[in-house]
């Protein structure tokens, strides 16, 4: 499976940038066999609200995440994914959200996450680590 940190799902809407609007768009239409994890959707609604200025709602936000939930499948968190974030944050040294972010994906089988968040680190827990929005 594969699987998109919330900065892909924002950039998507934000016209500020039009090259990362486009990469994120890109990857969200071609993600094939595609996650939603549950701290991703959560994120999502709430950094959402800082595109109310260029007139992206909340109430699209939520249209957007029914529409996601309807392709992709949902990551749930389960208490195993906080010992799979705590040997992430020790053995790496990421902050508790991306080890949680890593610890599901590790836990749901995501091979692939598309983030900026992370730079080069190649892969983490056994999850491949890519940031469409890197300048080739």
């Amino acid at each position: 499976m594969n699987a998109v940190d919330t900065n892909i799902l924002i950039y998507a809407h934000d016209p500020r940038d039009v090259r990362k609007q486009e990469a994120a768009l890109a990857v969200i239409e071609g993600l094939v066999n595609g996650a939603l994890l549950w701290q991703v959707a959560c994120e999502y609604l709430s950094a959402s609200r800082k595109l109310e200025p260029f007139g992206f709602r909340l109430a699209d936000a939520w249209e957007n995440l029914r529409d996601l939930q309807s392709l992709w499948t949902p990551v749930l968190p389960s208490w195993s994914m906080h010992q799979r974030a705590e040997r992430a944050m020790s053995s790496h040294g990421i902050s508790f959200w991306d080890a949680m972010l890593i610890a599901a994906c590790a836990e749901a089988s995501i091979s692939r996450l598309y983030t900026e968040d992370f730079g080069n680190v190649g892969s983490i827990e056994g999850v491949q680590i890519v940031n469409p929005l890197a300048i080739a």
